[in-house]
């Protein structure tokens, strides 16, 4: 079945996305590549990849999103996976609270939920037609601890992981439903906030149990076995080196 499968990666023309779509890819899934932007680096990784094409939309945008999954549809005839990996964030202090003013509230929600609800709400007919569906929502351990890049970032993810929960109830049998929720993972997310990241290495390295920040490969694997979990759904599964037991 794999090598006939269609997966759908929003933001993923590097760092975490890349990492997915490289890993699916490999498993003989044929790939969607997307971004808002980088366009040129989208391009470069469909042609990379065994079977892929790149569709550049943004998520935030209603008709971009229901263009992108449309444009899948178009290109392979089908729709089985959809990995909704676009997000955004700013980096406010959580003692910030004029910081975290109502336009950055406005940015990191239209991205980070209403985006990925747009994508699901234009991917779940073609995901039923396909029998064996699965959704896999990328959150964050700040959905669930007193961390983050900002409260508005935290909060957008705990409403991804209720969403994940919420859809996966009405969804099934067809469409199974489930996020990652990375913790601390080298990507240039941090590109203009070197100090936090340096200081959050620094934490990681000494105090989680695994000894080491994560990589995109790690989120990637993650997301693979959750595609392949015919028995999962409304799952968050922690990737984190065991961060949140500390």
């Amino acid at each position: 079945m794999s090598e006939s499968r269609v997966a759908l990666i929003t933001g993923s023309s590097s760092g975490i996305g890349a990492a997915i779509a490289r890993r699916l890819g490999a498993e003989g899934i044929r790939i969607v590549v997307n971004s808002a932007r980088s366009e040129a680096a989208g391009k470069a990784l469909a042609a990379e990849l065994p079977d892929a094409i790149y569709v550049q939309g943004d998520v935030a945008d209603a008709q971009d999103a229901k263009r992108i999954v449309q444009s899948a549809v178009d290109a392979y005839g089908r729709l089985d996976i959809l990995v909704n990996n676009a997000g955004t964030t700013r980096f406010i202090a959580l003692d910030d609270l004029d910081g975290a003013d109502a336009d950055a509230w406005r940015e990191i929600f239209e991205v980070n939920v209403i985006g990925v609800w747009q994508m699901i709400t234009a991917a779940t007919p073609h995901l039923r037609a396909s029998g064996a569906a699965s959704i896999i929502n990328v959150s964050s351990v700040s959905a669930t601890r007193a961390l983050g890049s900002s409260i508005p970032y935290a909060v957008s993810k705990a409403s991804v992981n209720h969403m994940t929960r919420l859809l996966a109830s009405q969804l099934g049998p067809s469409i199974r439903v489930n996020a990652v929720a990375p913790g601390l993972i080298d990507t240039p997310w941090y590109e203009g906030a070197e100090q936090v990241w340096e200081s959050s290495r620094e934490w990681i390295t000494a105090n989680t149990p695994l000894r080491r920040v994560g990589t995109p490969q790690d989120v990637a694997e993650a997301t693979l076995y959750l595609v392949n979990a015919a028995y999962t759904t409304g799952d968050v599964l922690t990737v984190d080196g065991g961060r949140h037991i500390v």
